[in-house]
């Protein structure tokens, strides 16, 4: 048998197969509020409307005087205030409505954070300085240069720094305030915040309600597995 006519199906078949591989991206949330300028960070930016997917592994990025919010597929709602950036660096559904494990990264900005559907522990939240155990939690969080603040709205969580210094949040209105001063990254706890999303909500209508999944446009069905599953299985 010729060896070069063998290969050729076999390797045209693998290429097809990467090539839409790469391109099916699992659906994972909905926009219903969009104001002014959000866009999706790639190769290229590319505008978000309302109605839009939110997509796994994607980075989301607001401009000044604008505002976001997304609702996941288990109902978690995610806020964001002007020049925010946000990354949805993994996500493992359970099944249509619940995730297994989804961490999100807020890498600058101002953003609010209702849980869904799913267990809390599948939540992880990060911030360069911080990451977040929620617990049935409404939180505000700004994340800036060398400093991030997560006010607990309702609920509970968990702070901590990388250095495994944690504080607890239990009441409304206590303030985890991390700071980092050369190469130093200390965390206090307050129980009068120094800062609330509050601003931005009332800047923007709709930023700050709470929808469920179930209740937006059905142009939408996540995927129920992680994307990993090879082509033609």
């Amino acid at each position: 048998m010729n060896l070069r006519f063998w290969l050729f199906p076999i390797l045209s078949t693998a290429a097809l197969c990467a090539g839409s591989c790469a391109q099916a991206q699992t659906r994972i949330g909905e926009a219903v509020v969009i104001q002014n300028e959000v866009v999706r960070v790639a190769a290229t930016t590319t505008p978000i409307n309302v109605g839009d997917s939110m997509l796994r592994d994607e980075t989301v990025r607001t401009g000044t005087d604008s505002a976001a919010r997304f609702v996941m597929a288990d109902s978690t709602n995610l806020s964001l205030g002007p020049n925010a950036t946000l990354k949805l660096d993994r996500t493992v559904f359970n099944d249509e409505h619940s995730y297994r494990d989804v961490a999100i990264r807020m890498t600058t900005g101002a953003f609010r954070f209702v849980t869904g559907h799913s267990e809390k522990t599948a939540y992880k939240i990060t911030t360069p300085l911080a990451t977040i155990g929620v617990r049935g939690t409404t939180l505000d969080i700004l994340s800036q240069r060398g400093r991030s603040v997560v006010v607990l709205q309702d609920g509970a969580a968990s702070v901590c720094t990388r250095s495994s210094q944690c504080v607890q949040l239990t009441q409304p209105g206590d303030t985890a305030i991390i700071t980092s001063t050369g190469g130093k990254v200390n965390i206090t706890k307050a129980n009068t915040p120094p800062w609330t999303f509050a601003a931005n909500c009332a800047a923007s209508a709709g930023l700050c309600a709470v929808n469920q999944y179930a209740g937006l446009s059905p142009s939408i069905k996540p995927a129920v597995q992680d994307g990993g599953v090879l082509c033609g299985r």
